[in-house]
């Protein structure tokens, strides 16, 4: 913006113009591209005090219903922060990574899937664990007990791929029972097998336990017990071409904190 300034005698007042029009744009300046602005502390604690952004968080399946609780309460409590999340099995996530998919936070099921792509991740920070359950019809019409039902063969299983984190787990402590599953599908995450028992497409499933409880009104629950299972850890970590990096920085920060553990922990997720 320029002036044309008047002869001395009006410099005075010009000043004083000048100084009263830098006010309001020293305010318009202060945050209104929510993309670019990266300024400020990463603390967890006011919204004043964390970076206004767009977040891309790309997130295992298993978060899908935690994690839309968790996006609005964040974005509540960060005024002018806006969070995108992206569900998928981990090992998709873990692909996007890889192929230079544009992202801020990555948050996988397991830590071998965020140690694939540590060359690209900051230093991950475990938010929450995890156990397996069988998921069943409502009323468990199969009478499914234990893992040892899950062979046999009138019963129709669905297992997570081997490659999902899922898949992985329930691997592991099947061949611990010494127990042989053959699956009537494969799915590409756990929650795909969820959904095969809800709609009835499958008698049983090995599903996390939070899933399980996101669908008790369609599926039961059968624990399985501790000796028998397994720990699913979920790391979160931001990304390092993050064009927002305070921003992703304190949002991994918030999901350990006192308000995001009680969100994650009431969802049915164990402490970190």
């Amino acid at each position: 913006m320029s002036l044309t300034l008047a002869p001395t005698r009006r410099r005075t007042a010009a000043a004083a113009l000048t100084a009263a029009l830098l006010v309001p744009l020293a305010a318009c300046s202060s945050g209104d591209d929510t993309t670019k602005d990266t300024a400020g502390s990463t603390g967890s604690g006011s919204a004043g005090a964390t970076p206004k952004a767009n977040l891309t968080v790309l997130a295992a399946a298993s978060l899908t219903d935690v994690f839309k609780t968790a996006g609005a309460a964040y974005e509540k409590s960060h005024p002018g922060t806006k969070i995108t999340f992206s569900f998928a099995g981990s090992q998709e996530l873990v692909a996007q990574i890889s192929q230079g998919s544009p992202a801020d936070v990555l948050v996988t099921a397991d830590t071998k899937s965020m140690d694939k792509v540590k060359a690209d991740t900051g230093t991950p920070a475990i938010i929450a664990k995890n156990r397996l359950v069988i998921a069943t019809g409502e009323g468990n019409p199969f009478k499914v007990d234990d893992l040892k039902d899950l062979a046999d063969t009138k019963v129709k299983v669905v297992l997570a791929a081997p490659e999902v984190p899922a898949g992985k787990y329930s691997k592991q402590i099947l061949d611990k029972q010494g127990i042989t599953v053959k699956p009537v599908s494969q799915e590409p995450n756990v929650r795909a097998v969820l959904s095969k028992v809800e709609l009835g497409e499958a008698d049983a499933g090995l599903v996390y336990r939070t899933d399980a409880e996101s669908a008790k009104d369609k599926v039961d629950a059968v624990e399985i017990p501790d000796d028998q299972n397994a720990i699913a850890k979920y790391p979160a970590a931001t990304i390092k071409d993050s064009k927002n990096a305070e921003a992703a920085a304190a949002f991994v920060a918030w999901l350990s904190s006192p308000e995001g553990q009680k969100i994650l922990q009431d969802a049915g997720f164990q402490k970190p």
